[in-house]
């Protein structure tokens, strides 16, 4: 009975302390000693409400070197090719009559869209440092391979009369050629440059008139109708 008298008393202790603070004249006391008393008499007032302590956990999403590298892999950046020229009708008329070949689907140029990677023109821009501005990459579709059309790239040192000639927007001199017959294949497609363990080259990617993804070799496809 003693001990549980005692806990009473020193529990309203600081109740009484925060009251009889309350009752000293302001006048008595300094600024400073009123604003410890009066810190001193919330403080100590314990609180009877049971008050429940949330907690958020941040989540971080961790992306390793490897990720990053595995997805601008795939994914590379590119941009529309600029379309700096491109054959007339007439001069394609000239050209199957000089040829005798069949008649060619006059692509206009507002269709006549290539998307060329920031690698590629890089290694196009290397490749005009070695040979000259007039150097370029030359890209033909021919029949044959194990799906009925393969791509053909070349290099190439001059620009045909039936020739579409894109450029990087940015990067120059990125120069590329593609040939009237093959620009209706080929509408649509992006072109990078691939490093390998097996080697580095040229490729046509994610082509809108190839049916799949081809040949595991990358040059072979089979159209879409």
């Amino acid at each position: 009975m003693h001990a549980a008298s005692a806990l009473r008393s020193s529990a309203s202790a600081p109740a009484r302390f925060a009251r009889s603070a309350s009752l000293i004249p302001r006048r008595s006391v300094s600024a400073r000693a009123a604003t410890a008393l009066s810190h001193l008499a919330v403080t100590s007032i314990p609180s009877t409400r049971c008050s429940t302590r949330i907690s958020y956990t941040s989540r971080r999403t961790f992306v390793t070197t490897s990720s990053v590298r595995a997805v601008h892999a795939q994914h590379p950046a590119a941009e529309h090719a600029e379309l700096l020229s491109y054959p007339s009708p007439s001069a394609l008329e000239q050209t199957e009559e000089d040829a005798d070949e069949p008649d060619v689907e006059f692509v206009p140029p507002e269709e006549a869209i290539l998307d060329l990677t920031d690698r590629a023109a890089e290694q196009l821009r290397s490749v005009a440092e070695r040979q000259g501005d007039a150097a370029a990459l030359r890209i033909a579709v021919e029949s044959g391979g194990c799906h009925g059309y393969q791509y053909k790239l070349d290099l190439a040192k001059s620009k045909q009369p039936d020739d579409y000639h894109f450029s990087h927007p940015r990067i120059k001199p990125s120069n590329l050629y593609v040939d009237a017959v093959s620009m209706t294949l080929l509408k649509g497609s992006t072109i990078d440059y691939a490093t390998e363990l097996i080697g580095s080259s040229f490729r046509v990617v994610d082509n809108p008139q190839a049916k799949g993804s081809g040949c595991g070799c990358g040059v072979s496809w089979e159209l879409k109708l």
